[in-house]
């Protein structure tokens, strides 16, 4: 859940975009665009979209970094690369925990679960809501990010307006469904994943305690409680010497999508950590295209 394990996926993504031979010559950028509020703060994104005639398809992408760290500038090289592609294309902030970082083991933090999920969702309902203004088809959503933000896409993924995430963010009238998700090393079980991850101070501070303490937060805050046979299309890219988020919560995704009559592909990158080095790295990207242009091209 590192930042700086993000961080890794996201410097060879960057390299990656330089080699794409489907690139549309230019995008047009904008920034600090405020999508909804949470917990009484503006909420933004930055947006990319190609210079030309759409409808096109939308990928939101939400950055790692454990729920407390990272920064949606990250991704501003992909959503370009995305719009180069055919894609409008946005990185979004949410709500991050604050808690005193010398006494992590110890203090709580604020806010805890579900505050970051709803802001994923407002998110989603923006880009449907102006989807006349930036050309995009409503129809055709895809959402991504690593670690944290892969946790984040799949709760935006799998979950629906019953299940109580929606939040107060904004444009209550438009549905938070997207059509495709790829997951880049998120869990997806978090009490298990509390037990076995070399980090669980960080479950402990995102769900206000351990298991034992607060299981009812630990059972909606897991993609795997809301899977169903409805569910969009999911790709999970997981590394197999992962010690922050263990690779059998990639598996136990896996078993359960197919279990249920979803769709769900499953790529391990054998001797890759939490984020990909290499040619590992070079593959998941590709595989992350793909995937999307798949989904949501027609």
């Amino acid at each position: 859940m590192t930042c700086l394990s993000v961080r890794r996926f996201v410097v060879v993504l960057l390299a990656c975009c330089f080699l794409s031979a489907t690139a549309v010559a230019e995008v047009t950028l904008e920034e600090n665009i405020v999508y909804g509020t949470g917990g009484g703060e503006e909420l933004k994104l930055d947006l990319a979209r190609p210079d030309h005639e759409g409808p096109f398809p939308a990928l939101v992408f939400i950055h790692g970094g454990g729920w407390h760290g990272g920064s949606r500038a990250g991704y501003i090289p992909a959503i370009k690369e995305a719009a180069r592609r055919g894609y409008v294309a946005v990185t979004i902030s949410y709500r991050l925990m604050k808690f005193d970082q010398t006494k992590r083991e110890t203090t709580t933090a604020t806010p805890i679960f579900p505050a970051q999920i709803e802001d994923a969702k407002a998110a989603i309902r923006w880009v449907r809501a102006n989807a006349d203004k930036y050309q995009i088809d409503p129809d055709r959503i895809g959402v991504t990010g690593g670690s944290a933000g892969g946790h984040l896409s799949l709760l935006v993924g799998l979950t629906d307006e019953n299940d109580g995430l929606e939040g107060s963010g904004g444009n209550p009238e438009q549905s938070s469904r997207v059509q495709a998700v790829v997951n880049v090393y998120g869990p997806t079980e978090m009490a298990r994943c509390y037990e076995t991850s070399s980090v669980d101070w960080i479950f402990r501070l995102f769900l206000g305690g351990t298991p034992d303490e607060a299981a009812e937060l630990y059972r909606k805050s897991s993609p795997v409680t809301y899977v169903s046979s409805d569910d969009p299309p999911v790709l999970t890219l997981h590394g197999d010497t992962d010690a922050l988020v263990p690779v059998e919560q990639a598996r136990l995704l896996d078993e359960t999508m197919k279990a249920a009559g979803a769709t769900h592909e499953l790529i391990i990158f054998e001797g890759q950590g939490h984020g990909f080095q290499g040619e590992a790295s070079v593959k998941a990207i590709t595989a992350m295209w793909d995937f999307f242009a798949e989904h949501l091209k027609p």
